[in-house]
């Protein structure tokens, strides 16, 4: 089952780990073994691809590429009241702070 193996870095808010674990909880009950919140996750991932074009999947992909565009268009922005800079105060030139060029 798991001859070619990615590893893969999964950000997710804490509501849906613990909904998942919620969902791991109930399984062991139901299967009466061992079921991890790594099982969990590939199960869910694996059956949610097996939609296809579910209007749901698409919605909430569609929420989630929304908040990532308005974190990042957050970050570029200068925060309000704070100082420009333009370049004025870089240092120009090679050498050490304090040091003389020498010609």
């Amino acid at each position: 089952m798991f001859e070619d193996k990615a590893r893969v870095l999964l950000i997710l808010p804490q509501e849906v780990l613990d909904r998942a674990r919620v969902f791991a909880g109930e399984a062991i009950t139901k299967l009466k073994g061992p079921v991890s919140l790594q099982m969990v996750l590939r199960a869910l991932i694996d059956e949610g691809l097996k939609r296809g074009r579910d209007r749901t999947i698409v919605t909430n992909i569609e929420g989630q590429m929304q908040a990532v565009r308005a974190i990042r268009s957050r970050s570029r922005r200068p925060a309000a009241g704070a100082p420009q800079s333009n370049g004025a105060g870089r240092r120009v030139g090679k050498g050490r702070v304090g040091e003389a060029r020498r010609s």
